[in-house]
């Protein structure tokens, strides 16, 4: 009896290591997405928009932001671990499929081909790169904070100072049903400042030049 339960969970197991290797080459279809982004453009579509929770902030440029981050911050939505109420719901609707499609969507919007990549960035106050420095911010974003170590980490540098300020705020907030993001490594480096901190860090990742837009559709032209 040992030896058939032994048996049936190793199969189990290699089912699901099979599943979850298929899972993981779900690759994206960017014309497909180009159709599934209804959701999105009400917000991202629409250049200078502001929401208004938890307050009021200019919403991210995706355009042209890396996809393997953006299918990874809409599964954190989808599992709860980045909280936001119209964000978790947007998220819910989408397969997989529709989430790597979306992806390979903006990672293509507004992308120019033959762009030179962006070189170092340009030093700022002295006090703001105490703190890029304390944060050890290049080392996971690199130099130029357009290209991360890691594709799941996003590119930061040019999007807007308010939207990344209210983003490292959320690191630090815990036991918030509504708001928060779980994640260990930057909720341990947000911790490390104070909000004052955090704003001018914000403000100085924002002045950089970026690879990020906004790509309005055409009915908000």
């Amino acid at each position: 009896m040992n030896k058939l339960l032994l048996s049936v969970f190793v199969a189990l197991v290699a089912q699901v290591t099979s599943f979850t290797a298929c899972a993981q080459e779900i690759k994206g279809d960017a014309q497909a997405g180009e159709k599934k982004i209804a959701l999105c453009i009400g917000c991202h579509g629409i250049i200078g928009y502001q929401a208004s929770f938890p307050e009021i902030h200019k919403v991210p440029k995706i355009s042209g932001q890396g996809s393997k981050f953006i299918a990874s911050a809409l599964g954190a939505y989808k599992k709860g671990e980045r909280k936001h109420p119209t964000m978790r719901g947007i998220a819910d609707a989408l397969s997989d499929q529709d989430i790597a499609d979306i992806a390979a969507h903006y990672e293509s919007s507004g992308v120019v081909a033959g762009t030179p990549a962006l070189g170092k960035a340009a030093d700022g106050s002295s006090k703001a790169m105490e703190l890029v420095a304390k944060g050890a911010c290049v080392s996971c974003h690199g130099e130029s904070f357009s290209k991360p170590i890691d594709p799941t980490y996003p590119k930061i540098a040019g999007q807007h100072s308010d939207y990344l300020f209210v983003a490292l705020k959320a690191y630090k907030t815990e036991s918030n049903p509504m708001i928060g993001r779980g994640n260990a490594i930057m909720g341990g480096i947000a911790k490390q400042f104070t909000n004052a901190e955090l704003k001018e860090l914000a403000n100085y990742i924002g002045s950089l030049p970026g690879e990020l837009n906004t790509v309005p559709q055409a009915k908000f032209k």
